[in-house]
């Protein structure tokens, strides 16, 4: 098989047309129609779909995609490192990243990393979805709680626990009455909070009262005196540490994990690797009063 032609495969189902692919890599349209042509024909099988204004792959064209990206990333970063004489990161890093860690560290995660590996082109998108990470290009992936998915590797670097925060002008009722709530995302139909405290578990009976899409906007009207809201601990500790916000109980929830993720392959990049080690030397237990340091006021 001409490995250049499956080059030219990849680049172009990657970009997912061979106008974008060409303008991507600064090569002719043409070349790639016939390279990829070359290949179709030396196979005996139709990769892409041409017809309409998208260009598809076809099964057998997402089935060779799918097993030779990876495989053709590995030729390309084992020769950058023998022509390099090492493993110096360099060349591009693509990370998908969760709002709220990109809200509050991601900037500063990336800045110190380029400031390190002057090489690399870190690109870092905000995104809570699922993605697919061979088909949308990601090295790497931090979520939140992720589902096991066999084909990604990954380790928690980070665990958060919910805690349910007032300002201390807000006094929890003895007569159990409902509290003004500030909810994250749309109202629902959630009448009590479960908290555990030194004493047992009780229920706080809420009135949700707004209702905002972002955790940071809900912690700024906690702040504000809007009312109680469930938040991560990692993001009120020095509210709570100055008094400026009073805790009411830790939230009888699961535990939050933030993991890395990146796909399974026997070679990792020097890329991915530098970011890796990057992440653990920045939280190097995990604790939530870690991030909390690290992300400051």
């Amino acid at each position: 098989m001409d490995l250049l032609a499956l080059a030219d495969f990849n680049l172009v189902a990657r970009h997912g047309g061979f106008g974008r692919a060409a303008r991507a890599a600064s090569r002719p349209k043409a070349t790639l129609s016939r390279r990829v042509a070359e290949l179709e024909a030396a196979l005996d099988l139709r990769l892409f779909e041409r017809g309409g204004r998208a260009l598809k792959l076809t099964q057998e064209g997402r089935a060779l995609y799918e097993r030779t990206a990876a495989l053709l990333t590995e030729l390309d970063e084992s020769a950058a490192a023998v022509a390099s004489g090492g493993h110096t990161p360099r060349g591009r890093l693509r990370i998908s990243a969760p709002l709220l860690f990109s809200q509050i560290a991601m900037g500063k995660l990336a800045a110190e990393f380029a400031a390190r590996f002057p090489e690399v082109r870190l690109e870092v998108t905000t995104e809570d979805r699922p993605v697919d990470m061979i088909e949308e290009g990601y090295d790497l992936a931090i979520r939140v709680n992720p589902d096991p998915d066999e084909t990604l590797v990954g380790r928690a670097f980070l665990r958060d626990r919910l805690v349910v925060v007032s300002s201390p002008v807000l006094v929890r009722p003895n007569d159990g009455s409902p509290i003004p709530a500030v909810v994250r995302g749309p109202f629902d139909r959630t009448d009590f909070w479960k908290i555990v405290t030194s004493t047992g578990s009780s229920s706080i009976r809420i009135d949700p009262v707004l209702s905002l899409s972002s955790i940071i906007m809900v912690r700024d009207a906690v702040r504000a005196g809007a009312g109680a809201s469930r938040l991560p601990i990692s993001l009120v500790s020095h509210d709570l540490a100055a008094g400026t916000l009073v805790h009411w109980g830790d939230v009888d929830s699961p535990e939050i994990a933030l993991w890395t993720l990146y796909p399974s392959r026997r070679l990792l990049s020097a890329r991915v690797s530098a970011f890796l080690d990057h992440i653990r030397a920045a939280f190097p237990t995990g604790s939530p009063h870690e991030l909390a340091a690290y992300i400051g006021k």
